[in-house]
């Protein structure tokens, strides 16, 4: 493994101090992994529900008590606490009704349980009064969810006779169960599911077992989800054991609490060496790592993982990733994503992704070079579409990740290098933003100020020209990441079923903002990009 930094134009990068650690993320990366992720109450729940059978049973049921909020909900702030705070519930009462030999406190279930049902029915405050997010399947797993807690409780397990016969939770305003039927009564015809709806198989409850037409992948899983696995299986079936050696090797990785998706190897590797690249920080990497990135590129793209659909935005970062790499691949299989109008992230998907867009547009740059015809076309066209998503404020916001800054971030610098005069006005006014919501303490953050989303926002004021407002922002945002990344404060941000921290891609996203702010600071950075027209005031 080379130790020596290499910039995006191959010319060797001076010595930041950061080269070991960016180093260290690219070793990690050749390593045998499926990929670091944080575990999911949700995910969890399902398996405390669907598969008691599994090894370590008894510490997930533990796990979720310990993981319940003071106000009795799971997982993030406001619409994000729905989906784990539902699944945690019906998990727990699922398990109380079993008669099985237990070493955790009935009595402390029921107390959990209550708790979370006053959240969840609290008219005022509960999560389903929140704006519901954009998370995947969230239209299906909320009602079934629904459904299966109002089953529960028309005969209540004891200590929660006060609960008897309320029905279910109440769901978000404009949420049904029609869409939910429709992809039961999909599955009992037994025509082929739609691959994007194989991640969240467990919807369907006991009907999931053994889909006709589903089968599990190589490594043995159904839709890149341990839930979704188990509730193919329905039970420790013998003559399935890829899909039983898949369940192993997440819990012997992971323990007793399990993540929304795995093995998500392709996406680690392209978005670590990506945001590396755009930081003039990419190492050299093993000729293995290459050629499995590679490989992962398929006549229609590559997908996150096995078992989970191909998409643009996976395409466009490994495509961008390989460019970088001095390999650049055609990027013909990104046009079946092409709507005329922007790219969908996969065909058929339901609303759109700038972030997904964003990249498309660095990949074509970076492939075929801006003064090809085809990435001329289709950077003026994103460019309009992107300056058209633009907020109010200067931000960007975006269906994969719960932040702005990571949009904005992701965003500002594809306009930066392929979006021409045009962007200019729009890349200020994302500074703009910035700067005005730059936490007292120099971090950012939407919740409170996190070393991922600081580092998202640095690189957004080191992309642009200097100004005093901006050099004093940079120099104590610096110095913050550097507290906050030593004290490891970070959220879970991206969505997926559940929120969740993909370790090494926050990682990188740090080392690259310290990469660039000690060049910067160094005064070895080239000074403002070109695509910034005007300087700041």
């Amino acid at each position: 493994m080379s130790t020596e930094a290499v910039a995006r134009d191959g010319v060797a990068a001076p010595d930041t101090g950061w080269t070991s650690v960016v180093n260290e993320l690219t070793a990690e990366l050749a390593l045998p992994s499926a990929g670091r992720t944080s575990a999911s109450p949700y995910e969890t729940a399902r398996l405390v529900s669907l598969a008691p059978w599994l090894p370590r049973h008894a510490e997930r049921i533990r796990y979720l008590l310990a993981g319940q909020r003071p106000d009795g909900g799971w997982g993030g702030p406001d619409g994000y606490a729905l989906v784990p705070t539902l699944s945690a519930v019906e998990g727990l009462l699922t398990a109380v009704r079993r008669d099985e030999p237990v070493n955790w406190s009935p009595a402390a279930v029921h107390d959990t349980v209550d708790r979370a049902l006053r959240l969840l029915f609290d008219p005022t405050a509960g999560p389903a009064t929140k704006p519901v997010p954009d998370l995947p399947a969230v239209d299906l797993i909320v009602p079934a969810l629904v459904a299966r807690i109002a089953e529960q409780l028309a005969d209540p397990p004891p200590g929660l006779g006060r609960w008897r016969g309320v029905g279910g939770p109440p769901m978000p305003v404009g949420m049904d169960q029609q869409r939910l039927e429709r992809v039961r009564l999909l599955a009992r015809s037994g025509r082929p599911m739609p691959p994007k709806l194989l991640h969240a198989l467990e919807i369907l409850g006991p009907a999931a077992r053994r889909t006709a037409g589903v089968t599990t992948t190589a490594g043995g899983t159904i839709g890149a989800s341990p839930a979704a696995t188990v509730a193919w299986l329905g039970g420790p079936a013998a003559d399935q054991p890829d899909a039983l050696d898949y369940l192993s090797r997440v819990l012997a990785e992971y323990g007793s609490a399990v993540p929304c998706a795995t093995p998500i190897t392709v996406f680690e590797r392209s978005w670590v060496l990506s945001t590396l690249a755009r930081a003039g920080a990419l190492p050299a990497v093993t000729p293995e790592l290459l050629a499995e990135l590679r490989d992962a590129l398929g006549p229609e793209g590559a997908a996150t993982g096995p078992g989970l659909p191909l998409d643009a935005d996976t395409t466009a970062v490994t495509l961008y990733a390989l460019g970088a790499l001095g390999h650049p691949t055609d990027p013909a299989c990104l046009t079946r994503y092409d709507t005329g109008e922007h790219f969908c992230t996969w065909p058929g998907e339901n609303g759109a992704s700038v972030t997904t867009n964003a990249h498309v547009l660095e990949a074509l740059g970076r492939c075929l070079g801006p003064d090809d015809p085809y990435a001329a076309s289709v950077s003026r066209r994103l460019t309009g579409w992107l300056l058209d998503r633009q907020q109010a404020d200067g931000s960007w916001s975006d269906r994969w990740h719960a932040s702005p800054y990571y949009a904005t971030y992701c965003v500002v610098l594809a306009l930066r290098e392929y979006g021409g005069p045009l962007a200019s006005p729009a890349l200020h006014r994302a500074v703009t933003w910035v700067l005005g919501s730059q936490r007292a303490d120099g971090s950012w953050g939407r919740w409170r100020g996190t070393a991922e989303e600081t580092a998202y926002a640095l690189l957004v004021l080191l992309a642009g020209p200097s100004s005093p407002a901006v050099d004093v922002a940079r120099a104590a945002a610096t110095q913050r990441l550097t507290t906050l990344d030593a004290e490891g404060v970070d959220d879970p941000l991206w969505h997926d079923k559940d929120l969740y921290h993909p370790a090494l891609i926050v990682r990188a996203a740090v080392a690259a903002a310290q990469v660039s702010a000690v060049e910067r600071l160094s005064g070895s950075a080239q000074g403002a990009p070109s695509r910034w027209s005007a300087p700041l005031e």
